[in-house]
């Protein structure tokens, strides 16, 4: 098998890999979602509580549409939480809640990994909408400088996703940590909310391993034509 098929292969089964961590993660939410926590705590009381003990009494939450649309708003500070998190007070709830406040306690503490994000995030969303122009010209006319140009450019989206790797890992590590000894979960429900937040976790994974094997086998076609 030569080298560009075996990547084409490889590539295949990464999105077939990131089709089932999306069914995945939509699918665990959706059970964990049917188990209510002991406690009572909807999501907004646990972002609530967490943003509270840990000094950022100013940091809001917001209900938006939308299924799994949580996240958290770096430039204006805020977390947003999809209306199923914020109003109910399931094990899926309080984890997702509460990952999304992990990230307001990353910028709050300058977590490297989150700062390098956030800098290089213009570069990266200037890059990534040219990369794809730039490597579909340089493959239709055998033009191998703009196809050069395309990869170093796809090469900063790719860093951007390993980046954020660390950074969905740490949030959820924080989160688990505070809901065990803060008490927003009791010993058994440990387990539902870590398969709630590895689940999710999958799909950073995958997305990333997709795009490093695509770099790989663009530079690999690179190579073959120079």
């Amino acid at each position: 098998m030569s080298f560009n098929n075996g990547m084409f292969v490889l590539i295949i089964i990464a999105f077939l890999l990131s089709l089932w961590a999306q069914f995945r993660v939509k699918s665990t939410f959706n059970r964990w979602s049917d188990v209510k926590n002991l406690n009572g705590m909807t999501g907004y009381d646990a972002a609530r509580h967490m943003l509270d003990s840990n000094g950022l009494h100013d940091v809001p939450i917001e209900p938006v549409r939308g299924a799994l649309s949580d996240h958290y708003d770096p430039i204006n500070r805020v977390v947003r939480l999809s209306e199923p998190v914020y109003y109910e007070n399931s094990i899926s709830a309080v984890s997702v809640a509460c990952h999304e406040v992990g990230h307001a306690i990353q910028h709050k503490e300058s977590y490297p990994m989150l700062a390098l994000r956030h800098r290089i995030f213009p570069i990266v969303n200037f890059a990534s909408g040219l990369a794809p122009f730039l490597l579909i010209a340089g493959f239709i006319f055998n033009a191998m400088n703009l196809v050069g140009i395309g990869i170093i450019f796809f090469s900063v989206t790719v860093a951007f996703q390993l980046i954020t790797l660390p950074v969905e890992f740490n949030a959820s590590n924080r989160a688990r940590e505070i809901m065990v000894s803060e008490g927003y979960i009791r010993n058994e429900e440990e387990r539902g909310v870590a398969k709630v937040l590895n689940a999710a976790a999958l799909t950073y994974v995958a997305a990333a391993l997709i795009s490093l094997l695509e770099l790989i086998r663009y530079i690999g076609i690179f190579n073959s034509r120079d």
